[in-house]
């Protein structure tokens, strides 16, 4: 994975699915120059290929399944004369990133949460492939002009949704400095501008930490009050955030009242899944350049701050390198 970009993020996905057929089995005979009477040999048909979804860690968004909608496994081949089995249909593998969750649209079911590489998972099943005469033989009916269809494969139409596997995920309200953060630490280039959800999607960047050492970062779109219950972006931000490593929560130092601030920011967490509460957390103070001094504030005696300025990059060293350890001994 390059540190030269960061990544366009597709993060929602509605696809069907559909196993091939099964092939048809047939009615044929012995036709041998010495067997006046030659018995049946009707070949079965082959097996539908049937579609799975695998995990590619090399993957980072939904983004090539969103232009293919429709899926549809290869049908098996017919039978042929002189038990000659048809060829079952090839698999339709569909490669997706790890932290994808399946869902069945009809019934909003989980179908699988893929999450480690060797994860995968049977969407749609091929058909079976239907049997040759040879089968129907008995000792009363021994020329049995009997043979079964293929059955058709299964057909499911399925939601695809991406929850983001980051090492740290940035938490703050809209205009936080998330963004901004974001491409002074990383060469990510997310879009920054002063109005609410510039943000709409997120965007991801790899920091360096050491010579041979990295981890990623996730500008998730951003927070407001009541996102817990879906308003503004809320479902999505949460979603993402619930996966991600370590917390860092960004507190703008201008802001009138920064504790109430944060104090809200965990509360909607807390409200949303009181788990994410339990992982690590820091506290980034933003945007001190446009102060004279950091004051003191009282924030929780257990979550160390780091007083920052993307704009002129103090405090970075110190934060990254408290990422990094962090993330190492989790």
């Amino acid at each position: 994975m390059s540190t030269e970009s960061g990544f366009v993020f597709i993060d929602f996905v509605r696809i069907t699915v559909e196993g091939g057929r099964g092939g048809n089995g047939v009615v044929a005979f012995r036709r041998e120059k010495f067997v006046p009477k030659g018995g049946p040999a009707g070949g079965d048909g082959g097996n539908g290929g049937s579609v799975i979804l695998t995990v590619n860690p090399q993957l980072h968004t939904l983004q090539d399944i969103r232009y293919h909608k429709q899926y549809k496994a290869q049908a098996g081949r017919h039978g042929e004369g002189s038990l000659k089995n048809g060829r079952s249909g090839q698999d339709l593998i569909i490669q997706v990133p790890p932290g994808t969750l399946v869902k069945d649209e009809q019934t909003d079911e989980v179908i699988a949460d893929l999450q480690l590489e060797e994860d995968r998972i049977i969407v749609a099943r091929g058909g079976q492939g239907g049997r040759g005469n040879a089968h129907f033989a008995t000792p009363t009916h021994q020329t049995p002009r009997r043979a079964e269809e293929g059955k058709p494969g299964e057909f499911r139409a399925i939601s695809l949704e991406l929850k983001l596997l980051a090492d740290v995920g940035l938490v703050g309200f809209p205009n936080a400095g998330k963004s901004t953060l974001l491409s002074v630490v990383s060469r990510a280039r997310p879009k920054v501008a002063d109005y609410p959800f510039t943000t709409l999607v997120p965007n991801l960047g790899i920091v360096k930490s050491g010579e041979y050492t990295s981890f990623l970062m996730a500008d998730i779109p951003g927070l407001i009050e009541g996102a817990h219950k879906g308003k503004g972006l809320g479902d999505r931000f949460l979603r993402h955030v619930e996966r991600t490593k370590v917390l860092l929560f960004l507190v703008d130092v201008n802001d009138p009242e920064p504790v109430v601030v944060f104090e809200k920011l965990v509360h909607e967490l807390s409200q949303y899944n009181d788990d994410m509460l339990r992982k690590p957390r820091a506290i980034a103070l933003t945007k001190i350049d446009a102060i004279p001094a950091v004051p003191a504030l009282k924030f929780p005696e257990d979550i160390p701050v780091f007083p920052i300025s993307s704009l002129n990059r103090t405090g970075l060293d110190a934060l990254i390198k408290f990422l990094a350890e962090t993330i190492a001994a989790h």
